[in-house]
């Protein structure tokens, strides 16, 4: 049976808390003497460095579990070449958890163009190579080889996200759930204290790591379906055959939409999202289904994709069935996703006794992705945007986890008061979308029965509650606090949303701008929009317009810097040729551009994978969409978005001649790119006034000059 959440702070202690917390999680055993232990309870060990800060995951979970009264040490990147890293701490009393860190070490290590990175930002000095390809799995090995008969328990993003039998981007092929591969004994998936805390709780009563069944956010294994479950096999929910659209969207009853307002959109049939069989509510809790066997979507991309649509229509906590999926002679059992945090829950994960440096271990090493996040203040989890090739709802779901105001400003005042090198500027107040703060379905009831995968596409939910006011109000008490000079907002914005409360853009572009401010339409062409599950750049332009409105009123000079996907699935060559000639218009010069990774799990993957459209039904005889997979088209792709740099100009002049575009090729301003092609790769900056100049080394756009840079750096002093 699956249990109900008990709330994280509210187990008895641990005989251990006597202790006390330590100033940082111990790394040695010399740290573990001068605190008195004679053992860790459990150990943590993590592909990156120890930051003892929210931000990271394993500060998370550590501090979380002493605050259950545990005791907790930590190994970080030991050295995976044999298990003597492992014993460093001795054998833990309860258990192993073993994350690759706070990325996908796969994801970590390699460029989506399968190139080594030659930096590591999780790092000390940010050197490569410090963890291993698969990390999860072979720090989970050494574990076993260290100390046979201790538990090991798997989690964070590289877990996480490989759960169920998945595709795996760098191999080319549908790889077994971790949980076999690595060999642990349990997973933990999402945002995992309240999972873990219950687990240590468990396992120190003396439970078997073997009886630890039914745990939300967790998967296991199981010998066969347990007594008084009702098994349904997949197919009875989305019959992988022929495209036929039925009434209902994706979800049951009560309805997110009612019909009318459903009629009112203006949606073609074809153009809806995740059509599926309406399902009854009976026997919700006790019913289990059955995917495709590994062996079966391992071979099969069309029941591999069939498999992702069941799999993320799981996804809500509130009406989320269990799974369960064959891998040879094995069941894997995976129960429904946790329950979100309480705000105060969430609060007390944040007022925990974080140093919030890293560990004393590292010297004066810098670490990048800490120098990065050290003034920043995470404000909430989760996002309901559902972009198909982001693995945020798989992860940490689309219910908004929210942080009190007074635990927000309570951090802000221990950075101002703590930080050794605070200057006045907070970098951000933000999470995965930095404006969906306190966002959430108007009705309880209506949220947990929803099936939609975005509540903001194809266009906002007449449910969703978009009042951003709350924020403004957090905005303001933030940057009124002694000390504090600027706050700035770094993070994801859904423009979409913000343009929904017009006081919440100006506020934003009045103080909280440093110049420049990101934000992500992805694409400017509705083939790969509607594949990403993106908004059409008729919002952009709506958000731009009060941008500049704005600005212009605050007597600031600011500018907005979209960010493009190349290579996503759905773009052909023609749509990419339509964003660069987009980005000339308006002026754009893209510095660093990314093209589509197909994380494991993700919807966009799936789409990479099968060829098809896994937003929409189904089936062999369905057409193909365009999936740009070669180098060569990822490329070019890539190329379009630096149409400005003279590497690229011999690939895009064949490029566009193959296209029946030689019109664009020239050197009037009309043209995309020249005729000529400059000696070396030094900037160029023709002598005549047909080409503009290009200046490869800078991010923004055309008129940007030094006066503009100067006076950027000036605001974010």
């Amino acid at each position: 049976m699956i249990h109900n959440a008990a709330n994280i702070f509210g187990y008895k202690k641990y005989w251990a808390h006597r202790f006390g917390p330590a100033p940082e999680l111990p790394m040695s055993r010399a740290e573990m003497d001068a605190l008195g232990w004679d053992a860790c309870d459990i150990i943590l060990v993590t592909g990156d460095a120890y930051v003892d800060h929210p931000s990271f995951g394993m500060a998370v979970i550590g501090r979380v579990l002493e605050a259950q009264g545990f005791r907790v040490g930590i190994i970080s990147q030991p050295d995976w070449h044999s298990a003597d890293d492992f014993r460093k701490l001795g054998q833990p009393t309860l258990f192993f958890g073993v994350t690759g860190g706070n990325m996908d070490s796969m994801v970590n290590r390699y460029t989506s163009d399968k190139k080594i990175r030659s930096n590591d930002a999780y790092t000390a000095d940010g050197t490569a190579g410090k963890r291993p390809d698969r990390a999860v799995n072979v720090y989970s090995h050494r574990c076993r080889e260290a100390y046979k008969n201790v538990p090991i328990i798997i989690g964070g993003i590289e877990a996480s996200l490989r759960r169920i039998a998945h595709y795996d981007y760098w191999s080319d092929k549908v790889r077994k759930s971790i949980l076999l591969d690595s060999k642990a004994d349990l997973l933990v998936y999402g945002n995992a204290e309240r999972q873990i805390v219950e687990i240590a709780h468990r396992l120190a009563k003396g439970e078997s790591i073997h009886d630890l069944k039914g745990i939300r956010g967790t998967v296991h294994f199981v010998k066969q379906v347990p007594q008084g479950w009702i098994e349904k096999d997949s197919t009875h929910f989305d019959q992988p055959g022929q495209a036929i659209v039925h009434q209902n969207p994706y979800q049951e009853m009560p309805s997110c939409e009612s019909a009318p307002a459903a009629a009112a959109s203006g949606l073609a049939d074809n153009e809806k999202i995740i059509q599926f069989k309406p399902i009854a509510n009976k026997n919700r809790a006790q019913t289990v289904i059955r995917l495709p066997s590994y062996e079966a979507v391992k071979d099969d991309p069309i029941l591999y994709a069939h498999a992702s649509r069941v799999m993320h229509g799981e996804t809500n906590p509130g009406n989320a069935r269990a799974l369960i999926q064959r891998h040879d002679s094995r069941e894997v059992w995976i129960n429904p996703p946790p329950l979100p945090l309480t705000t105060p829950e969430m609060d007390g994960v944040f007022d925990l006794p974080y140093s919030r440096l890293p560990h004393t271990a590292y010297g004066k090493a810098n670490i990048p992705a800490f120098e990065m996040i050290q003034h920043s203040v995470l404000i909430m989890r989760g996002c309901f945007g559902g972009c198909s090739f982001c693995s945020i709802t798989e992860h940490e779901g689309c219910i908004i986890q929210n942080r009190s105001e007074d635990s927000i400003i309570r951090e802000i005042e221990a950075i101002r008061d703590t930080s050794p090198n605070f200057t006045g500027n907070i970098s951000d107040l933000g999470g995965p979308t930095a404006n969906m703060w306190r966002l959430a379905c108007k009705d309880p009831k209506i949220e947990a029965s929803c099936r939609k995968p975005s509540c903001v596409y194809p266009g906002i939910c007449q449910n969703l509650n978009t009042d951003q006011t709350p924020l403004i109000k957090l905005y303001r008490r933030a940057r009124a606090l002694p000390g504090i000079k600027k706050i700035f907002i770094a993070s994801g914005l859904r423009y979409d949303i913000a343009v929904e409360t017009p006081a919440y853009v100006k506020e934003l572009v009045s103080h909280h701008v440093g110049g420049y401010l990101k934000i992500a339409p992805e694409h400017t062409e509705q083939g790969p929009l509607s594949k990403m599950m993106k908004p059409g750049m008729g919002t952009y332009d709506r958000f731009k317009a009060m941008f500049d409105k704005y600005s212009k009123e605050a007597g600031k000079e600011q500018y907005l810097i979209p960010y493009f996907i190349a290579a996503h699935p759905g773009t052909t060559d023609r749509d990419m040729l339509n964003l660069a000639l987009w980005l000339k218009r308006n002026g754009f010069r893209a510095d660093q551009v990314q093209a589509f990774l197909p994380s494991p799990m993700s919807i966009a993957t799936a789409m990479y994978h099968s060829g098809k459209d896994t937003l929409h039904k189904i089936g062999r005889n369905v057409p193909d969409i365009p999936i740009p997979r070669s180098m060569k088209q990822r490329k070019l792709h890539k190329a379009f978005l630096r149409y400005h740099d003279p590497k690229n100009w011999p690939l895009l002049r064949e490029a566009l001649k193959e296209m029946g575009r030689a019109d664009l090729i020239g050197n009037g301003k009309q043209h995309l790119v020249p005729s000529f092609q400059p000696k070396g790769d030094a900037e160029v900056t023709p002598k005549t006034n047909k080409t503009q100049a290009f200046r490869t080394k800078f991010t923004g756009f055309d008129k940007t000059n030094k006066k503009h840079e100067a006076r950027r750096k000036r605001a974010q002093k």
